[in-house]
């Protein structure tokens, strides 16, 4: 059993790699030539951007300029790139607060958040002195030092054998970066945070890992299309442990708004058809308590955000409910015309 999975681990650790080939470090040299500076311009860009295209009009001409004169270090380059308004546009003003986080952490120092209070403090110095002081927190890390100092371009390392290093680190990072050819401007689920459930959890990717062979085959021969939609959720899914904060609940409900949200997209292509079938025949939708007054405390922003988003979290799980007869009566209708495969 150790046996199998150090070769599991092996696999993975050279999947990554042949993945990511490209991710090499790249230093800047003393007295380099003009290329050698364009290349790790280019490098900064990919790294600090996610991977993202960066036109010509939004490159920084003077951050760039002074790099090419010698006047400041790679290490500053970084951090004007980082605290532009184009890093600000694309990675922290349209995202959740976590998910900006996750990403300055991949962005900055090559690697994923390893835990909740990681996340916790940064989010801290956002709310007490602001963006920029809250990127001025990655670079200027002894961390940060270590790893790149003042001129190699920072580059994913939550792959390599690190002091400290964990294994829910190592999974934190191949959930945030896909592929060479994958983009973080491309952001999926509404910019909602990919982490949320594994840092506070601290299993990877949130969950426990299935042992019962009975719930494998089950899960494994569930209609690909309507898997994710029977899946239970709590019945409170705003609860959680008495002794976490109530930021820590805040942010599972969101990653549950963003879960329930990608539940009714994965109905949506059912809908029409089911209802197409159903005509004429009466549906007791279920109770919409949507418009109710909601109780509120006045006293705490934090308690009204979390009365609001379990107000969603509620309006969201009677829609589900209400679609799922309708997707499965034309999931059965489909089903016959599915490919079906004999040995």
């Amino acid at each position: 059993m150790i046996a199998d999975s150090a070769v599991a681990a092996q696999q993975a650790y050279l999947g990554f790699n042949n993945a990511h080939s490209g991710n090499m470090p790249v230093e800047l040299t003393a007295n380099p030539s003009p290329d050698e500076v364009d290349v790790v311009i280019r490098a900064v860009y990919r790294q600090v951007m996610g991977n993202a295209y960066v036109m010509e009009s939004e490159r920084l001409v003077s951050p760039e300029s002074q790099l090419r004169q010698g006047n400041i270090s790679v290490r500053e380059f970084v951090r004007q790139v980082a605290q532009s308004e184009l890093y600000r546009s694309r990675f922290v003003d349209n995202c959740y607060r976590y998910r900006s986080i996750e990403l300055n952490f991949k962005h900055l120092l090559g690697r994923a958040p390893q835990s909740f209070d990681e996340m916790k403090a940064h989010s801290q110095v956002l709310d007490s002195q602001g963006f920029r002081a809250d990127i001025d927190s990655y670079i200027d890390s002894d961390e940060y030092q270590d790893a790149f100092g003042e001129f190699i371009v920072p580059f994913y390392r939550g792959h390599q054998t690190q002091a400290g290093q964990t294994m829910l680190g190592y999974t934190n990072l191949l959930q945030l970066l896909r592929s060479d050819s994958s983009s973080d401007k491309a952001l999926s689920a509404d910019n909602a945070p990919q982490l949320t459930k594994a840092v506070i959890r601290g299993l990877p990717y949130g969950k426990d890992k299935i042992v019962d062979v009975q719930s494998l085959i089950a899960d494994a021969l569930r209609p690909k299309a309507l898997r994710s939609v029977y899946q239970r959720q709590p019945d409170r899914p705003s609860q959680v442990e008495p002794e976490t904060s109530l930021e820590a609940q805040l942010t599972e409900q969101t990653a549950t708004i963003a879960q329930l949200r990608q539940q009714l997209a994965d109905l949506r292509p059912f809908l029409s058809i089911g209802e197409s079938m159903t005509r004429g025949f009466v549906v007791i939708a279920p109770e919409n308590t949507a418009n109710r007054p909601q109780r509120v405390d006045e006293t705490s922003p934090l308690q009204r955000q979390f009365n609001e988003q379990a107000t969603l979290i509620e309006k969201l799980q009677q829609e589900i409910t209400a679609a799922r007869p309708l997707a499965a009566i034309a999931n059965a209708k489909l089903n016959k015309w599915r490919q079906r495969y004999f040995r």
